[in-house]
């Protein structure tokens, strides 16, 4: 029996691979000649970098760079050697411009900036690769990606001429936008692809600001000031580079960073599960699973869209491996995920508990889902040799 463990984490709680490695020991002791191949599995926030890793062979680079409040701090991102073609890249924004990289009483978005992303992307470029993947989950920005864009050498002037700080506050302050002094390496070709799985617009009720804009640290005064100021760049994108990003699907992806690829670098943005799925090479991995087991902290209607257990469950289906996700929760609306192509859903929480108590014995709530989902296929297995099977068969 061949078994493939994929998890996300549970946010908060456990990562990927303390999953895998609890699912798989389970897997073990019930079923002794198992092979179980564990496959960490991340949808473009923090932890991409680290799942893609895991799985695949590549070099990790370290640089110094901004963080969201312009203070010095370190960051990595990953180049891969592709035979026969120029290196690739894989960049997370949360490495650099991340909200958990700042305390809560330090996430402000008006003065955050995505500079740092911006600076590890141009060290790519420096090392030769011209094929960047970004995972752009998790930021702690709303500057329309304009820090990025300014660490690549476009210059944000103001109606004198001034050079504009790329926070967003300052979005509103932007007269006009100077290509002139980019990177050369912009002038060569390159494929930018964003792992991108909100639909968010740049603008808007449904834009980047309203959106996200409160859980980094943006008041409702904050927030009108940021909403003005990603309207009136939106403007001057438009008018100066000639592309209206403003109601573009994902273009609000991390505070605006999603159209600002778009917009400088002619970005892709593409979904953050089937990328990841891409990147780890998981459909070979699948080849010849029996099982495929996968979970993520919370299984709801949004699971079905375009998340983690839809991405997996599709990979399975068109193999027609069966899937088993091992959730922390469980919602009515997750049964739209048995039409996505996951089998079984099994929670981890099997009765109500205060938070705190989730939270210290997360590892024997899992332990228990892991045993009970493999007691279960144990089961399963012996109806398919018992007198009941061959009179329903």
């Amino acid at each position: 029996m061949h078994i493939v463990v994929a998890p996300d984490s549970f946010k908060g709680t456990l990562s990927s691979s303390q999953i895998i490695e609890i699912v798989s020991a389970e897997g073990k002791r019930h079923f002794p000649g198992a092979d179980i191949t564990g496959v960490p599995i991340a949808d473009g926030g923090e932890g991409t970098l680290h799942s893609v890793l895991t799985s695949r062979s590549g070099r990790l680079r370290r640089i110094s760079v901004f963080n969201p409040l312009f203070e010095k701090t370190e960051a990595s991102y990953a180049i891969f050697e592709n035979a026969g073609s120029e290196p690739s890249a894989l960049i997370e924004m949360a490495e650099a411009s991340g909200l958990t990289l700042l305390s809560p009483d330090r996430r402000n978005a008006l003065k955050t900036t995505s500079y740092g992303t911006g600076e590890l992307i141009a060290d790519a470029l420096k090392q030769g690769v011209r094929s960047i993947t970004a995972a752009i989950g998790g930021s702690a920005t709303n500057d329309g990606g304009m820090g990025a864009m300014a660490a690549l050498g476009f210059r944000f002037l103001d109606s004198h001429d001034r050079v504009v700080t790329p926070v967003g506050e300052n979005l509103i302050q932007v007269a006009r936008i100077d290509a002139s002094g980019v990177l050369p390496e912009l002038k060569e070709k390159i494929s930018v692809t964003v792992m991108c799985d909100v639909r968010n617009p740049f603008t808007g009720p449904d834009g980047a600001t309203y959106v996200y804009g409160p859980q980094k640290g943006a008041s409702d005064e904050a927030l009108a000031r940021l909403e003005e100021g990603m309207q009136h760049f939106a403007y001057v994108i438009n008018r100066d580079l000639g592309k209206d990003i403003r109601m573009v699907p994902g273009a609000g992806a991390a505070g605006g960073l999603g159209g600002a690829f778009c917009a400088f670098l002619d970005g892709e943005l593409k979904s953050g599960i089937r990328t990841m799925l891409d990147l780890v090479h998981f459909n070979s991995l699948i080849e010849n699973a029996d099982l495929i087991i996968t979970g993520e902290g919370r299984a709801d209607g949004q699971s079905a869209q375009g998340k983690v257990l839809w991405g997996i469950g599709a990979s399975a289906r068109e193999k027609e491996i069966p899937v088993v996700a091992i959730v922390g929760g469980m919602l009515p609306e997750a049964k739209k995920l048995y039409d996505c192509g996951i089998t079984a859903i099994v929670p981890a929480l099997n009765y109500a508990m205060p938070l705190t108590d989730v939270l210290n014995h997360s590892k024997d709530l899992l332990r228990d889902a892991a045993e009970r989902t493999f007691l279960l296929l144990k089961a399963g297995m012996s109806l398919t040799d018992s007198p009941l099977h061959r009179r329903i068969g």
